[in-house]
């Protein structure tokens, strides 16, 4: 599948900088560039791309201006800017990243895998769906849903108590509440604090401190309960993981 890029930025260094980033991913191709809202609106329209790079400070209409006036017909957003304030108006615009500049090559190349996923993948149902935030380097603190009503809600990474992989998507389960995050579990588990969230099996990680206790299974495998009753499973393969997290071993 190749994705088709429009660059929209004010700064003519910021739009090359973007496109230099885009020339080691194969599969997205840059079919045009805007240097306003007002001039992206008539590009999407006539190129229909798949993925808007999108600063929000512009002449004429900002980012979420020319979301608003293209509205359905809008696609995927990665949003480009030097404030962030803005993090939460973006996830509210459905954006599938926000970036904030000056972002490296890294950070740059992440969201680029986040929107491959996403145009992938069809969108699971039966969640809320969740941004992390804040888009900054260290564990990540917080995650924010969008609620019913229009609500945004601000859920802690520390009440999360397990996350299991639903095909290019993490499900994140909170109290009894569960959230879908367009991430996979792989990337979603790089951005948690690794003394707290341990992978005990390849689709599921746990919050250590969400876990009640361990009941033995056959064959070195574990129950993993969970203060909210859940039960998951220790498998063998990550039983040494869990013990390196841990700091002690499991008897038996």
């Amino acid at each position: 599948m190749t994705i088709r890029a429009l660059v929209v930025d004010d700064e003519p260094l910021a739009r090359d900088r973007v496109r230099r980033l885009l020339a080691g991913h194969a599969d997205v191709e840059i079919v045009g560039e805007s240097p306003d809202g007002p001039s992206a609106v008539r590009a999407v329209r006539k190129l229909e791309p798949d993925l808007l790079f999108l600063d929000v400070m512009m002449p004429g209409q900002d980012g979420f201006d020319v979301l608003d006036e293209l509205a359905d017909a809008a696609p995927a957003v990665i949003f480009l800017t030097a404030y962030d304030r803005y993090a939460i108006r973006a996830f509210d615009a459905c954006a599938i990243d926000y970036l904030l500049k000056p972002f490296d090559e890294e950070r740059f190349a992440f969201a680029v895998e986040r929107a491959k996923r996403a145009l992938a993948a069809p969108m699971p149902n039966g969640a809320p769906m969740a941004l992390p935030l804040p888009l900054a380097k260290g564990p990540l603190r917080r995650l924010v849903v969008k609620a019913t009503g229009g609500r945004l809600r601000f859920v802690k990474t520390d009440d999360i108590a397990w996350v299991a992989a639903e095909g290019n998507y993490a499900r994140v389960h909170v109290a009894g509440n569960d959230y879908l995050l367009r991430e996979t579990l792989t990337a979603f588990e790089a951005q948690l604090d690794p003394k707290n969230f341990v992978r005990i099996h390849r689709s599921t990680i746990v919050n250590l401190d969400h876990v009640r206790e361990l009941e033995p299974l056959s064959h070195g495998q574990y129950s993993v309960v969970l203060d909210e009753g859940s039960r998951l499973t220790l498998s063998r393969r990550f039983r040494d993981h869990f013990e390196h997290a841990l700091g002690r071993p499991l008897g038996g």
